[in-house]
């Protein structure tokens, strides 16, 4: 069986912290081999997702892992982060550059996820199992595809031990960056993110601000539902399995599914692959 992984955002009221215990409650039987936790913008989660970090462990179960950002973040306070996800038991974390917030003019300490590898890797040594992120379709960002991989490349000679990628509907588009990776020396494991479909205005706007591109003829279908919920629950699983299926059969070790805090689509999915 395919291991699989799920993201959550950290909870920020009495409610969200409600809502994530019901949907990692109906998740964890699935079995993920570790869950990972956003990290907001502007320093905004440095209790919050510690908070969900611990308590991810301590009341379900479940090896979590937590994002670090540059956005917002001292070098003291990303050492003090360590320490604390160290003495919480964690091995694994996932270091991520981040969006500059609005109204923020500046970076933290770190421009660059590069720099906050090599940071944790000087102040760490070789206690945590560091991912960082790729884009399949380029970083919305970048200057050129190519200078996206050099940046890639960089983050990975820093001390990375793997990738996760930025979500896609396109598999040809995962397929075509695992061989460009590869022509520049990136031997460590790619593992796809996953995005299950449930809600079009929400899946839209965050590619928009990804760079994720939707195929047309799923917009379209999508469009076409307009509000049934239901349908486009359907649907979304639907396509989602079965990218989901090729990119196993292609080589795909692993997958990672940014489960948005919900259950539903996230096991709608599971059940098609059988998980």
């Amino acid at each position: 069986m395919t291991p699989i992984s799920f993201e959550f955002f950290p909870p920020k009221t009495d409610e969200q912290r409600a809502q994530l215990d019901v949907t990692v409650a109906a998740l964890k039987g699935r079995r993920p081999e570790y869950v990972s936790v956003t990290f907001g913008a502007g320093g905004s989660t440095l209790s919050y997702t510690p908070d969900t970090i611990r308590r991810l462990g301590e009341y379900h179960g479940l090896d979590a892992v937590p994002h670090l950002s540059c956005m917002g973040g001292t070098r003291r306070e990303i050492r003090e982060l360590l320490d604390h996800y160290k003495d919480l038991g964690c091995r694994r974390v996932v270091a991520l550059r981040g969006d500059l917030p609005s109204g923020m003019a500046t970076y933290g300490d770190f421009r660059y996820a590069s720099d906050l590898v090599t940071f944790i890797r000087e102040e760490t040594g070789d206690h945590f199992h560091i991912e960082v992120a790729g884009y399949p379709e380029v970083h919305p960002q970048a200057e050129s595809a190519e200078s996206d991989l050099r940046h890639l490349a960089t983050k990975v000679k820093a001390g990375a031990n793997g990738i996760i990628t930025q979500y896609f509907f396109n598999p040809d588009a995962y397929f075509r960056f695992l061989d460009d990776t590869r022509r520049q020396g990136i031997d460590c494991p790619i593992v796809p993110g996953i995005m299950p479909i449930s809600n079009y205005s929400q899946l839209k706007r965050f590619s928009d601000m990804c760079g994720a591109e939707i195929p047309r003829w799923i917009s379209k279908r999508l469009q076409g539902m307009a509000d049934d919920v239901a349908s486009i629950r359907e649907f979304g699983a639907d396509v989602v399995a079965a990218m989901c299926k090729r990119l196993i059969a292609g080589g795909a070790t692993a997958l990672h599914i940014y489960t948005l805090n919900r259950a539903r689509p996230t096991v709608a999915l599971l059940e098609r692959l059988d998980h």
